[in-house]
């Protein structure tokens, strides 16, 4: 028996305009909705430029609370349309203390909750470190009850889903314990591109090449679905190389966006199968949970 769910993925170009910016996602979740999509994924920090990649203190102004204005806005479009809307935003915690944070709006409109950004990198274009403070850890008893800790994942109308962010996508770990917790889709808003100053069409080919392979690695480990939804567009000295992709728990690509311009897709999924792939390749059941105590050193001197 199929029990199918339809992703959309909204890979854009954003501007300096930020209500330009909503307008334009709020247009595409139309299109996906109007496509046959159920649930739809926005970018990383959708409504506005990448900031990152400079350390200015007016960026903050970008930031707002969760639930706020953007969350009651897509709520209500997600009850309109009867879609479950996955929007990653830059929240104001309290003062002096900001997430990259991710909501999640069920399709009667209901705001499920939210996800805050674990893994926060600090590269050259990418200084996140000043912007965000990671995620707290989740105690057992928080996991179930909490609204914005830990790992977690969120029970909507059509699948059961698990949020994570970007540079989050690059630990095994974090897809590990989000599977572990029920998914059965890993969603990963991300922004990430090539250095326009980078010339060498090798670095460029291995970088994309590795990004899309360890989240296909996620899919196949734990034997769920993966979308990945990234932006599009030169920003700065960054070409987001867009890029976006839904895989299978094979590592399969059901579908790959393309580099150079925007799209609006929705993917059938059947979530039936994961039964069978679990079967098949019963990862889970052959872990050895007993043995894993090393991980949590920082490093096996």
């Amino acid at each position: 028996m199929k029990k199918n769910v339809n992703i959309g993925i909204v890979q854009m170009s954003c501007s300096g305009d930020v209500e330009a910016n909503f307008q334009k996602a709020v247009s595409g979740i139309r299109d996906a909705a109007a496509k046959g999509a159920q649930i739809v994924c926005l970018q990383e920090l959708f409504k506005s430029l990448y900031f990152c990649d400079i350390e200015d203190h007016k960026n903050f102004e970008l930031a707002e609370p969760i639930p706020g204005p953007s969350t009651e806005s897509l709520s209500s479009l997600a009850k309109e349309l009867g879609v479950v809307i996955i929007a990653s935003l830059f929240e104001k915690r309290a003062h002096g203390l900001y997430h990259n944070t991710t909501a999640v709006l069920d399709a009667d409109g209901t705001y499920l909750g939210k996800y805050r950004k674990m893994h926060i990198p600090d590269d050259p274009g990418y200084y996140e470190k000043f912007y965000f403070t990671p995620g707290d850890a989740a105690t057992v008893a928080e996991e179930e009850s909490s609204d914005s800790v830990g790992y977690r994942i969120f029970h909507t109308k059509f699948a059961k889903i698990g949020v994570l962010i970007c540079w989050d996508q690059w630990y095994p770990e974090a897809s590990r314990i989000t599977s572990l917790m029920g998914a059965e889709i890993l969603f990963y808003p991300t922004a990430i591109g090539w250095d326009t100053n980078e010339t060498d069409p090798v670095t460029n080919e291995e970088q994309y090449g590795a990004w899309q392979t360890i989240q296909r690695s996620h899919a196949v480990a734990n034997g769920v679905y993966v979308v990945s939804v990234n932006r599009v567009g030169r920003e700065a000295d960054q070409q987001f190389w867009g890029g976006s992709f839904i895989a299978n728990p094979q590592g399969r690509l059901l579908y790959l966006a393309p580099h150079d311009h925007e799209v609006i897709h929705v993917e059938e999924l059947d979530l039936q199968k994961l039964d069978h792939y679990r079967t098949t390749w019963p990862f889970l059941r052959d872990r050895r949970v007993d043995s894993y105590k090393p991980i949590l050193k920082r490093f096996i001197d």
